[in-house]
């Protein structure tokens, strides 16, 4: 039987039951930085095949764009300010993994002197180069590049994309 709201402590108990039944989300936070030439910076992570945007995994109960700034600042060192939002995808579950939010965010351009210091601080990455946008897409795994394709016309029409696995829902 469900307790009364005025029930505090059993109103409680019973949302954290609920609660503990609902789906959990993985959520990963990426974002596009450029240099003043307008190329993106893409890195090589060491524990994946293939090339990314920078970011990472959101750990539990942190705001994406601040997971964006963490893992900035701990794989490249940098002291990063979220502009905008960009890009919001749902990705399917897929081999071992559940569903996924994916968020790409708009973290704006890096003067000179700071580009060319830029590079990985930690193992999780072995390079961090900035490339054309067609060369970030050549190195991107497909769902990347579906995901950096839409950011960039994010970035260019000043709209927010919202997809579904890679493909804009509207």
């Amino acid at each position: 039987m469900r307790p009364a709201p005025t029930d505090t402590n059993a109103w409680n108990a019973y949302l954290a039951e609920g609660n503990a039944r609902q789906a959990r989300k993985r959520v990963s936070a990426d974002v596009i930085i450029r240099d003043q030439a307008g190329r993106i910076l893409t890195v090589n992570p060491t524990y994946k095949e293939g090339w990314d945007l920078p970011g990472g995994m959101a750990e539990a109960n942190e705001p994406p764009d601040e997971a964006a700034v963490r893992e900035l600042r701990e794989e490249l060192g940098l002291d990063i300010t979220v502009h905008r939002l960009l890009v919001v995808d749902w990705v399917a579950p897929h081999g071992p993994w559940d569903d996924q939010i994916a968020f790409i965010f708009d973290a704006g351009t890096l003067t000179p002197e700071l580009a060319v210091k830029v590079r990985p601080h930690d193992d999780e990455l072995s390079e961090a180069v900035f490339l054309s946008e067609t060369d970030v897409a050549d190195r991107l795994r497909p769902r990347q590049q579906k995901r950096l394709n839409a950011a960039v016309r994010a970035l260019n029409d000043g709209s927010t994309r919202y997809l579904r696995d890679g493909v804009e829902a509207w």
